[in-house]
């Protein structure tokens, strides 16, 4: 029998934490905007580096977590989120403001790192990521449903995002201290012994996620403005679009995860930014609450989908996970950089034209990006596979011995030389121990020859 496994919800609860900001992030840049003496663009700002304080512990502390402890830095980190976001929501102070909101940043970073380094060490980090990300849609649903109904107060997300960290703070007594941390498993670690592979296909892939993530939050950091002043919507009416899709991305993390590797990674990256690319047209040139509805929702359902195919595509490219936490980090500073950047683009040529540039700017990096995946193999080997990369050879050879579909890499994967052996033919055995071909009489004995 198999042991039961036991959910982590402490980890479950320190991730959801750490991403309730970028989460929320359209409707605290909104309220900065309205709520303050912000422009649109100001505004913008803020929300970046909130974004990029939360980066920058993410790149300071991803080493530290076994050293420091995962309870001591996971107190500390929630302890910032509670005092900067608490502070930011109570004072209409535009400087105390904007400091609140980098000290919370860098409290939702710690708290982040390390909900990623202690799941990366479970027995299924993909079950624990996957109750993380329904944990914190979820939760950022209903602060959207809620919100628009408590009045217009620029502090009101913020206070939500304070509010959060404080609950979880109870589940940090679980957590492991410095002492009896365990080392990192499924070698995460740095692995410096050994050179990066893949250089050229890595370094692509992260510039190009860089831009994708880049392109994503642009849109997602202005989206509330687009409701309320192209669109047409209500305060209310807009959460509710946003509860939506929110929800329409837990459908997304659920369709990924059971579609899992049968298409390879390059159609659901190269398609599925393709089909990114026109919902972020739609979403940003909607003069109705219809399109406008149309496009977040069709957009939240399918990002999930490429994201987790790239989260794979990262780590296939190296065993140590050094690509993963190298292409994780530039999707970061993508992220935090994109509310300032959509902030400007709409201000500089209005929210369509914006739309026009980020859709073609994803039109650009899907082609890289399909071209890693193409490059670097298909899919995953499964435990007991084979483990050479040998395109249509290996799938017969996998075929014959009975490895389960989706196990072997796809066709288009670096082919190995097929090396032709000489083998010495044995001595012809006796005519007359064969017989020929054919049916045999009834009453032939086995062997009994005609001639």
């Amino acid at each position: 029998m198999f042991a039961p496994r036991t959910t982590p919800w402490p980890l479950v609860a320190l991730f959801t934490a750490g991403y309730l900001p970028p989460y929320l992030l359209p409707t605290t840049v909104g309220r900065l905007d309205t709520g303050l003496p912000l422009s649109t663009t100001q505004a913008g700002a803020v929300g970046s580096a909130l974004l990029l304080s939360s980066a920058t512990a993410g790149f300071l502390l991803a080493s530290r977590v076994q050293s420091a402890g995962a309870r001591t830095l996971a107190r500390l980190g929630l302890a910032l989120a509670v005092l900067g976001y608490g502070a930011a929501a109570l004072t209409t102070a535009v400087p105390a403001v904007v400091a609140g909101a980098v000290v919370g940043g860098f409290g939702s970073g710690t708290a982040t790192t390390v909900a990623a380094t202690r799941i990366a060490a479970e027995r299924d980090p993909h079950r624990a990521s996957t109750l993380g990300l329904l944990s914190v849609s979820a939760l950022a649903g209903a602060v959207y449903l809620t919100v628009p109904h408590l009045g217009r107060a620029h502090g009101l997300p913020l206070a939500a995002i304070a509010l959060t960290a404080l609950a979880v703070w109870p589940f940090t007594a679980r957590l492991p201290g410095a002492a009896s941390d365990a080392p990192a498993a499924h070698g995460t670690g740095t692995g410096t012994g050994t050179p990066l592979p893949h250089r050229r296909s890595g370094l692509v892939l992260a510039v190009t996620v860089l831009c994708w993530s880049l392109a994503q939050n642009s849109l997602w950091g202005v989206s509330g403005r687009i409701g309320l002043t192209q669109a047409g919507l209500g305060d209310a009416t807009l959460g509710v679009v946003f509860a939506v899709a929110l929800g329409a991305g837990l459908l997304g993390v659920l369709g990924a995860g059971a579609l899992g590797p049968r298409l390879g990674r390059a159609m659901p990256v190269g398609a599925g930014t393709v089909l990114i690319a026109g919902c972020i047209v739609v979403s940003a040139s909607a003069t109705t609450p219809t399109a406008f509805a149309t496009g977040e929702i069709a957009w939240n359902t399918v990002y999930p989908v490429v994201l987790s195919y790239l989260i794979g595509l990262a780590a296939s490219l190296d065993p140590r996970g050094r690509w993963a936490v190298l292409v994780g980090s530039a999707s970061s500073l993508g992220t935090a950089a994109g509310p300032l950047t959509g902030s400007v683009l709409s201000a500089q040529a209005g929210y369509p034209v914006m739309g026009l540039v980020l859709g073609a700017g994803l039109l650009l990096v899907a082609a890289p990006m399909t071209a890693v995946a193409l490059h670097t193999g298909g899919r995953p080997l499964l435990p007991g596979a084979i483990r050479r990369r040998g395109g249509t050879p290996a799938a017969l050879v996998a075929a014959a011995t009975g490895t389960p579909s989706g196990a072997v890499p796809e066709v288009g994967a670096v082919e190995q030389p097929v090396v032709e052996i000489e083998v010495e033919a044995p001595a012809m055995a006796v005519r007359g121990a064969y017989d020929t071909a054919g049916p045999r009489q009834a009453a032939a004995a086995p062997g009994s020859g005609t001639g």
